[in-house]
């Protein structure tokens, strides 16, 4: 049966304002990633794109505003919040000795996925020759789509990507464009986080630049 995510709501974020350490890094953000929405963040190194992301994943609590959900502020169900969504960050999280089948196998069980999809991941990603191999045997743009490869081995609804083409060629983007234009057909969301330019039809861009808060600033942007 086909993946539809267009019962869910749209996931809304709420002047949000980060801190990391002594410094806030961002404030008074506002996003709503609807239905079949992409949400593309952009920026100088530093302006806090990877930090947005981890806030979305509740990786990080921030320093004022919230997250709701399908109407529902996200602290009310911080554990159904994080079931609804992938976040894939820098690291590609590979065990050198486990191959990529056994890989997929390992992170839809660890979501409680029912019916992995785990043949149509290798494939789309184009794995498929590869998935018997140790994973230390892969490069490092193999490693990246087989990070990539869960997002379709156990489907989720919200996507959270932290620079996803780093160390891929024209294919794997290619196949990863596929694969978004797949995922918001079905009602899913993305929030991608990038220093390339991306082909997302009709993605909304969010520069955090915009959102940058001078050191003089910083205490009355989180009242």
């Amino acid at each position: 049966m086909p993946v539809n995510f267009r019962k869910e709501g749209d996931l809304v974020a709420e002047g949000l304002a980060c801190r990391r350490g002594e410094r806030v890094v961002f404030a008074g953000l506002d996003c709503r990633i609807p239905p079949g929405g992409a949400l593309v963040l952009t920026g100088h190194n530093g302006s806090g794109k990877s930090s947005l992301l981890r806030l979305l994943a509740l990786l990080l609590t921030p320093a004022a505003g919230r997250l709701r959900w399908d109407g529902t502020p996200v602290a009310e169900d911080a554990a159904g919040y994080r079931a609804m969504l992938h976040y894939l960050g820098h690291l590609d999280a590979t065990k050198p000795a486990l191959t990529p089948r056994e890989m997929l196998l390992f992170w839809a069980a660890l979501r409680g996925a029912l019916r992995p999809a785990v043949e149509a991941a290798l494939a789309a990603l184009g794995l498929a020759a590869i998935a018997d191999w140790p994973c230390r045997w892969l490069s490092a743009g193999q490693r990246r789509r087989l990070a990539l490869a869960r997002l379709v081995a156990a489907p989720a609804p919200i996507w959270l990507l932290d620079e996803p083409t780093a160390a891929l060629d024209a294919e794997g983007e290619a196949r990863l464009l596929t694969m978004i234009a797949a995922h918001r057909a079905a009602g899913g969301r993305v929030v991608v986080a990038t220093h390339q330019p991306l082909a997302l039809a009709d993605a909304v861009p969010l520069r955090l630049d915009d959102y940058a808060v001078r050191p003089d600033e910083a205490l009355a942007a989180l009242w």
